[in-house]
């Protein structure tokens, strides 16, 4: 009996106790503090977003960082460069120059072509006189100084005569200076001038000049507004001579009978004018 006793007692005072745990206001009170699980996910999403961003943005500053470090290495090992080389030349200034000395012989002939300068003496035969004559290899034809040109026929074939074109100071054998002469008209080539087109007369002329002795076709037209009266183009220099721009007079003037004699050449090229162009 007593022991049914204690363990009725024991049920009684479980029930008491029971009934004050889980009572209403008790249970409602509870669920007002505890969270529900879809606000604990949110709440972790929010703080997770938040680590996110503060650990990304120090990723991107890091970045930079490293670009301005990369750059600034890089500048430094310019500059070590620059003033190994300042080093470099500031030794090299230090030291003696050297004088490099080259011996050097100017042959009138290369190969089997004559070297000519700038400017020749050059001998006409059929007109018996020379001439100062301006070798350029800019020019395609030749061309002789020429005036009062007057084409006519002669059996048939199409004749120039003329006389020479030159200034009172030009070197010329004064017997010809104002002769007539006469020559067949080889073909005409056209020009263009400021004015409109014009048709120049063309003959063919033996001409000397050191070892050369060709038929030169030149051109007839008034040059003496120019510094020489005979221009020698590209064409009478192919396969048979070479032009050093830095040179002058390389070959001997010729001698003809009424002519000087080809050692006073030197004072005659010293009125030369090594400014004037053709």
């Amino acid at each position: 009996m007593g022991n049914r006793y204690s363990c009725l007692a024991a049920l009684m005072g479980l029930s008491l106790l029971a009934g004050c745990a889980w009572s209403p206001q008790a249970q409602e009170e509870a669920h007002a503090k505890l969270a529900t699980a879809a606000q604990l996910d949110a709440h972790f999403m929010q703080l997770e977003a938040a680590v996110e961003g503060q650990c990304g943005g120090q990723q991107e500053r890091f970045s930079q960082q490293q670009q301005r470090l990369d750059r600034v290495d890089a500048d430094i090992r310019e500059v070590g460069s620059l003033l190994r080389g300042l080093r470099s030349d500031m030794a090299r200034a230090d030291r003696e120059p050297e004088t490099v000395v080259r011996e050097c012989t100017v042959d009138s002939d290369i190969g089997n072509k004559t070297l000519l300068g700038r400017s020749e003496w050059v001998g006409l035969p059929s007109i018996g006189t020379y001439l100062k004559a301006r070798v350029d290899s800019g020019a395609d034809t030749s061309s002789l100084s020429a005036r009062d040109i007057t084409p006519f026929e002669r059996d048939g074939d199409n004749w120039v005569k003329f006389k020479l074109a030159l200034e009172d100071d030009d070197t010329v054998i004064d017997a010809v200076r104002d002769n007539w002469i006469e020559a067949p008209i080889e073909r005409r080539v056209r020009v263009l001038q400021s004015n409109g087109e014009a048709s120049r007369p063309v003959i063919s002329l033996l001409m000397t000049l050191g070892p050369i002795r060709e038929q030169v076709e030149f051109t007839l037209s008034d040059r003496r507004q120019l510094s020489h009266p005979v221009l020698l183009g590209r064409r009478f220099m192919m396969d048979i001579a070479v032009i050093d721009v830095a040179e002058r007079y390389l070959q001997p003037r010729p001698e003809f009978t009424d002519g000087a004699p080809a050692s006073d050449a030197p004072a005659d090229e010293a009125r030369d004018s090594a400014d004037t162009l053709d």
